[in-house]
C-alpha cells in the first residue's frame, strides 16, 4: 500500500513526516530512556547487549530512570512528561458522530440515529469552513472560518441542541489564498526559506504557508483564532490535527526547522490547550489530536493513531489501532481514541458492514467511541446506512454508556498516576514471554477488564490468551482460569472478561445479563 501510494501520489511518507517524534524507550528490564534534546536523533535499539543514539547536537540530555514496576516506571515518566486531564463527562458518554455535507444533512443524519436509539454525546463535522475534492478524496477548505454557504444557522442550532455538543476542525497550516493565509502573509506569520520567503509546503495539490508558532506574535494570533472561530462558534471540542509537517531546512522567528521539527507539535497542543483556558472553557472542551512530541502529555486531553485504512491489514487497518494504543499508553498517552471503520480507502480498499461492527465493538471498549466517514464517504459503508447497522450501533453505545462510572475512574487514575487507561498484557504478566506479543491484539482496560477484539473477517470465535486466574467472560457469567481459550465470538459479542472480586463486578454483571 505505501509503495503504491508514493508511485503514485508521493503520499507513502517521508523521514521528516513521523507524526509522533518522540525520543522515549521503555525497556522490559522496568527502565526508561527519555531524550530530553528537540534535535534530529537516531536512537538504534537493534542489538540485545547495547543501545546507541546518534544526535545532532552538541550536548546531550539524557534522563534514565528504573523503577520496581511498569505502574511506578509511567508514573515517573509522566511527572517527566506531563499529563492528561480527566476528559469531560459528556464526551466518554455515547457516540461521536462524525458526519459532513452541510447543515441539513448533518442534522438529518443526527436525528436518524437518535430516532433508531444511537445515544450520540456530539456530532463532529470536520468540513464546517468548508471542503474541496483531490485525487486522494475529499478535503478541506484549510482556511477556519464558517462556511456559512455549507453550514447556514450552524450557529443557531449548536447554540439550541441541548442534547449534543457538536465539533469541528482545525490544524495549524493555512491554504494558499485564504482569507488567513492573506492576513499571515500580511504580517510574516509563516515559517520562511533561508531566501526569506515565505515556505510554502504542498499537502496534496494545494499548498499551504506553515504558522510559525516559535514567533510570540504568530503564536499569539492563531490563538486567538481557536479563540474566536471554534470557540467563539460554540464548538464543545475539535480535531486538532496534522502538527508534524516542518521541513529542516525552514527558518522560523527562534531557530532553524531542524531544531524545531521534533517539538512541533508539542507546540500545537499547547496552542490549543492556552486557547481553551484563555477562554476558561478548561473541563468543558476537548480537542484531539494524532501528532504529538515529548510534552505534549500536558497539553492533549485525547489521541488517536492516525488514518487508518479501511480494512483488516495489521500494519494499518483495525489491528493496528490496538498495537498503537498501547504503544501511547506506554510513553505517557493514556486516553485514546479512533476512526471506528477506518480512514483510508484507495485503490481496491472499501469498508464494509463487518468491518464497521467490529470497529465499533472495539470503539466501545475505549474512552471515546467516535466515527470517521473516511477521505471517500462515498465508497464506504457508513453507521447510518439502515437498521443493519443503526440497531447494534445502538446497542453498543448503550454498552459504552454503562461502562461510563468505570471509564471515568480510569481517566481520574490516568491523570493521577500516568497509568493507561488501555494497558498491554505484559502491564499484568511481565514474566510470560507471550504477554509481550503484539499479536494477541488484546489489552487491559483499566485494572479489571480484558479486552480481545476480533480483527479478523469471518471469525465466529477467538483465541485468547488470559494472564492470571479470576477472569469472569463478562456476556456468559463463565469463570475461565489462565491460559488460552477458545471464546465464542458473533458479531456483538467480543470477547471481554473482567477480574472476579472487582469493586465493579456489580456493574460488570449488569451489562452481561442486560446485552448478554
Amino acid at each position: 500500500m505505501t509503495r503504491l501510494a508514493d508511485a503514485l501520489d508521493g503520499s507513502g511518507g517521508d523521514y521528516h513526516t513521523t507524526f509522533f517524534p518522540q525520543p522515549t524507550m521503555v525497556s522490559s528490564r522496568l527502565y526508561f530512556a527519555h531524550l530530553e534534546n528537540y534535535e534530529y536523533a537516531e536512537l538504534d535499539l537493534r542489538e540485545k547487549n547495547f543501545h546507541e543514539i546518534g544526535l545532532w547536537s552538541t550536548s546531550l540530555r539524557l534522563k534514565l530512570c528504573c523503577r520496581e514496576s511498569f505502574p511506578a516506571l509511567l508514573e515517573s515518566l509522566t511527572a517527566l512528561l506531563g499529563r492528561q486531564m480527566p476528559l469531560p463527562d459528556w464526551s466518554m458518554k455515547g457516540l461521536w458522530l462524525g458526519v459532513q455535507g452541510g447543515t441539513e444533512r448533518a442534522v438529518a443524519l443526527e436525528n436518524r440515529c437518535r430516532e433508531s436509539g444511537v445515544d450520540l454525546s456530539a456530532v463532529w463535522i470536520q468540513d464546517w469552513e468548508g471542503k474541496r475534492v483531490t485525487s486522494f478524496g475529499s478535503r478541506l477548505q484549510w482556511d477556519w472560518r464558517w462556511n456559512r454557504e455549507r453550514y447556514p444557522d450552524l450557529d443557531r442550532i449548536i447554540r439550541e441542541d441541548g442534547k449534543t455538543a457538536w465539533m469541528g476542525y482545525i490544524n495549524p497550516y493555512l491554504v494558499e489564498g485564504g482569507v488567513l493565509f492573506r492576513e499571515a502573509e500580511e504580517k510574516r506569520y509563516f515559517v520562511r526559506r533561508e531566501d526569506g520567503s515565505d515556505y510554502l509546503f504542498d499537502f496534496g495539490e494545494y499548498n499551504c504557508g506553515v504558522v510559525d508558532l516559535t514567533d510570540p506574535e504568530a503564536y499569539s494570533w492563531y490563538k486567538n483564532v481557536i479563540k474566536t472561530n471554534l470557540i467563539g462558534m460554540g464548538f464543545r471540542g475539535w480535531m486538532a490535527d496534522f502538527g508534524e509537517y516542518l521541513p529542516a531546512d525552514a527558518v522560523c522567528h527562534e531557530g532553524s526547522g531542524l531544531e524545531n521539527h521534533n517539538k512541533w507539535p508539542m507546540l500545537w497542543a499547547k496552542c490549543n490547550r492556552e486557547a481553551v483556558q484563555e477562554a476558561e472553557k478548561e473541563g468543558e472542551i476537548v480537542f484531539f489530536m494524532r501528532a504529538g512530541a515529548a510534552g505534549s502529555q500536558a497539553y492533549a486531553p485525547l489521541i488517536w493513531a492516525g488514518d487508518q485504512c479501511v480494512d483488516w491489514s495489521e500494519d494499518d487497518g483495525l489491528p493496528s489501532v490496538i498495537t498503537a494504543a498501547l504503544s501511547l499508553g506506554m510513553s505517557g498517552f493514556g486516553l485514546h481514541t479512533c476512526d471506528a471503520g477506518g480512514y483510508t480507502t484507495l485503490f481496491h480498499l472499501k469498508r464494509d458492514r463487518e468491518l464497521l461492527l467490529r470497529w465499533l465493538e472495539f470503539a466501545c471498549f475505549t474512552p471515546v467511541m467516535r466515527t470517521h466517514e473516511g477521505n471517500r464517504p462515498e465508497s464506504n459503508v457508513q453507521l447510518y446506512d439502515g437498521e443493519e447497522l443503526l440497531a447494534p450501533a445502538a446497542r453498543l453505545t448503550a454498552i459504552h454508556n454503562a461502562l461510563f462510572p468505570y471509564l471515568k475512574t480510569c481517566g481520574e487514575e490516568n491523570a493521577r498516576t500516568g497509568t493507561p487507561v488501555m494497558r498491554p498484557l505484559f502491564w499484568e504478566a511481565p514474566d510470560e514471554e507471550i504477554a509481550w506479543s503484539h499479536k494477541l491484539y488484546s489489552y487491559l482496560l483499566g485494572n479489571d477488564l480484558l479486552v480481545a477484539p476480533v480483527v479478523s473477517p469471518g471469525a465466529e470465535s477467538r483465541k485468547v490468551w488470559l494472564p492470571g486466574n479470576g477472569w469472569i467472560h463478562l456476556w456468559t457469567g463463565q469463570a475461565l482460569s489462565e491460559g488460552w481459550a477458545e471464546v465464542s465470538s458473533p458479531l456483538g459479542l467480543p470477547p471481554v472478561f473482567y477480574r472476579s472480586g472487582s469493586s465493579f463486578a456489580d456493574l460488570f454483571t449488569s451489562i452481561g445479563s442486560i446485552f448478554g
